[in-house]
């Protein structure tokens, strides 16, 4: 392969650990969305935005906020809590804080089916990840992505910037 002189290729370990990454997550991504999918007709992404919402007071956040916990763009976060609304999962009103932003509100019919879904999701994680590996590989991963995270959502483009 042929680049500019200052390119530093990967060697042939980095190489495969790299394709190894890129296989396996889109793998593991792929059949965690579909048993969600099948199970309960819900994405991955509406299985997060379910979680991020039981997380907080009131089972509510502001949208804005929501899609940089996601890291996914506003727009996108914007169309799925649509969906979300319109199967009755979720609500958005204005904040009380402020009367400004937008808040994305968990409604009873998601709380229940977060109750549901969540035993699913997290079998599957055991299965397909944690189970697999041990402590001290699934450790280490968890350094390295937090690592990749920690460098790159200062410079994503819809973080907001605190």
């Amino acid at each position: 392969m042929t680049g500019s002189p200052d390119t530093r290729w990967l060697d042939e370990g980095q190489q495969r650990s790299w394709r190894g990454l890129v296989l396996g997550t889109t793998l593991l991504f792929d059949r965690l969305d579909d048993e969600l999918r099948r199970t309960f007709d819900l994405s991955m992404t509406e299985y997060e935005i379910l979680v991020r919402l039981s997380e907080r007071e009131g089972r509510q956040m502001r949208m804005a906020q929501l899609a940089d916990a996601l890291a996914h763009s506003r727009s996108r976060v914007t169309h799925t809590v649509s969906r979300m609304e319109k199967a009755g999962l979720v609500e958005r009103c204005t904040s009380q804080e402020d009367g400004r932003g937008v808040v994305a509100r968990m409604t009873d019919a998601g709380w229940d089916l977060l109750v549901r879904a969540a035993p699913v999701h997290v079998r599957g994680v055991r299965e397909h990840l944690v189970d697999l590996v041990g402590s001290d590989d699934l450790a280490a991963v968890g350094r390295v992505m937090n690592t990749v995270a920690d460098h790159l959502v200062p410079a994503h483009p819809e973080m907001e910037i605190r």
